[in-house]
């Protein structure tokens, strides 16, 4: 089955891609691999929620949001690669996770995003990772990810 058929059959649309918010490009392509800027859980130019985990938002929420920055991620990869298609692995993610003091389950908040790359590009979608606390992310995002990615052409 493609990716673009498990797209679909998992009932997940992707967004237009995420136009930067600075002086950036959102991707950079080096041969085979993409490399992808920070992405936030944001939906049609607006965060979807803000705070900090441990504080202001709860596990399942961050959970979500790193769903949501995943999606805008794999919007920003088919923008490039044409077809999801073109995948052949996803290879690292990185995970800034807004942290209040004290919160240190930022892998289970990662996990939202980890297994959301699996269930759709199935072992092309297992990849290495960091999650990581931060104390502020930009416009007070809960989540910004990373991602790199191999493309099979």
């Amino acid at each position: 089955m493609s990716y673009e058929s498990k797209l679909h059959e998992l009932r997940l649309t992707l967004p237009d891609p995420p136009k930067p918010v600075a002086n950036y490009v959102p991707v950079v392509r080096v041969g085979n691999l993409l490399f992808l800027s920070g992405v936030l859980p944001s939906r049609d130019g607006q965060l979807i929620m803000t705070g900090k985990l441990g504080q202001d938002l709860s596990i399942e929420q961050g959970v979500e949001a790193a769903r949501v920055a995943v999606l805008n991620g794999v919007s920003i990869i088919r923008s490039v690669a044409g077809s999801l298609d073109h995948v052949k692995q996803i290879v690292k993610m990185v995970g800034h996770i807004a942290s209040a003091p004290g919160f240190t389950d930022q892998p289970q908040v990662l996990n939202g995003a980890s297994d959301l790359l699996v269930e759709l590009f199935g072992d092309a979608g297992r990849h290495a990772r960091v999650a990581v606390g931060a104390a502020e992310l930009p416009r007070h995002a809960p989540v910004e990810i990373e991602l790199i990615v191999e493309l099979a052409k």
